[in-house]
């Protein structure tokens, strides 16, 4: 990390308290506080950490440091609980190493990719469906964060192995991966647990080299792709450590947003009518394909107002490895940066009554309008999330099904609050009493 050669640094206002950020419970309440007093940027005296803060909430600032000048940035405080979780896949690495993955595993997420494995999310789905067609007859009460924890869970895996899976549940004899879904805690105790699954990973690989299987899933196109500079494939602590990740990844944050989709809806009549439209006039005919999402473009406009209200990733961070600027004000190197895609997609400045949920914000003529930096669910710039079109594509095949035949009714028994903190979840159970559509 280079030093710095500024004296007298130009730093923008900030609280007097010192203070370490975290993604707490308690430091989202302490956030909320702060943005109505500085709601672009403001600077904070460490507590325990031994270098300044910098929380950055204006979209030219996040522009500058996620894009145009990223290279002055890496990846900031708070991976090394992500790291005992997910080893060193593409969330956490960084420099010559996350840059080589990421060249890799890019191809998986390309469209013509997406829209084979679109398979996999309809199979998953239509599993679902059978059951909520029995659950519908007797209006049941679900409880559906539960629901879309556990499907968002089977589509990865389904995504990831393919054919495989039935193998893998055998011989572990059950699903190994549902600690995800069974414990919220994302604490060392579970990291143990889920690195113990390695091994079984490890077995797909080694099984599908012996065999030469042909798969269509993130798996096969991992295994198949090659460094551009030496032509050689990832090492198999590289795909396992890949593989995990996107397990955590590709489930969480898809299992969020349909959880707090499926409640949104139901407090708000008049998009739902809409929805129940599109998908009704929709030319598919039982659950929509990869070539029906342009179909459902409402749907997305839902989705992503979801993303704006809860982003999945509601805190994150990057460390100044350089000096810089950022308008008047200097970043020395070492700078601890947070920024929140929560606060940042309430910022009225940005964004006309913010706490309103209305998906014409997300019309092509509404999206040219805003700057392109108020909406970062999946962050942006070469870090951003490479699985963010599948999410997408995820949620429209989804509510493209389900909700042709059914709607939810919000069972006011657990308060809807908020528990932000790796991911941006329900601190309680969402329940709703799921209806047949006549």
């Amino acid at each position: 990390m280079t030093s710095s050669h500024i004296q007298d640094p130009c730093l923008p206002e900030g609280p007097d308290l010192a203070y370490d950020m975290n993604t707490t419970a308690e430091c989202f309440e302490q956030l909320a506080e702060w943005v109505k007093i500085y709601p672009d940027i403001f600077a904070l005296k460490p507590d325990k950490r031994k270098d300044m803060t910098l929380f950055v909430n204006h979209p030219d600032y996040i522009k500058h440091i996620l894009v145009c000048d990223n290279d002055r940035y890496q990846k900031g405080v708070g991976f090394e609980r992500v790291k005992m979780l997910l080893g060193n896949g593409i969330i956490v690495s960084d420099g010559p190493f996350w840059r080589k993955q990421r060249r890799m595993i890019q191809p998986a997420f390309g469209k013509d990719v997406i829209a084979k494995l679109v398979d996999q999310v309809k199979h998953a789905n239509l599993q679902l469906f059978e059951k909520w067609h029995e659950l519908a007859k007797q209006e049941a009460i679900i409880n559906i964060t539960d629901v879309t924890n556990e499907l968002a869970l089977e589509i990865i895996l389904l995504a990831l192995f393919s054919d495989d899976l039935d193998s893998v549940f055998a011989r572990a004899g059950g699903n190994p991966f549902s600690i995800l879904t069974d414990n919220s805690a994302r604490d060392l105790q579970l990291a143990v647990k889920f690195r113990g699954l390695t091994k079984l990973v490890g077995e797909v690989i080694e099984q599908r080299r012996q065999e030469c299987a042909e798969r269509t899933d993130f798996l096969s196109v991992f295994m198949d792709a090659r460094d551009k500079d030496t032509g050689e494939p990832m090492s198999d602590k590289e795909l396992i450590d890949e593989v995990m990740t996107l397990i955590v990844a590709g489930s969480e944050t898809s299992a969020t947003t349909l959880n707090w989709m499926w409640y949104s809806l139901s407090q708000h009549p008049e998009v739902e009518a809409r929805l129940h439209q599109e998908v009704d006039e929709a030319s598919y005919d039982h659950v929509p394909g990869f070539e029906n999402i342009m179909e459902l473009a409402y749907t997305r406009q839902v989705t992503e107002e979801v993303l704006r209200l809860y982003p999945p990733v509601w805190l994150f961070t990057r460390k100044a490895i350089k000096e810089d600027k950022l308008g008047d004000y200097d970043v020395l190197p070492g700078t601890d940066i947070f920024i929140a895609p929560y606060f940042l997609h309430r910022h009225a400045d940005y964004w006309q009554a913010p706490e309103k949920f209305n998906p014409e914000r997300f019309t092509p003529e509404a999206i040219k309008q805003r700057h392109k930096f108020a909406f970062i669910p999946f962050s942006a710039g070469p870090r951003r999330c490479i699985g963010d079109f599948f999410g997408i594509v995820e949620a429209q095949i989804h509510f493209g099904l389900m909700a042709r035949h059914f709607r939810m009714e919000h069972i006011e028994d657990n308060p809807i609050e908020l528990a932000p903190e790796v991911n941006l979840r329900t601190r309680h159970p969402i329940n709703m009493r799921i209806l047949p559509r006549t």
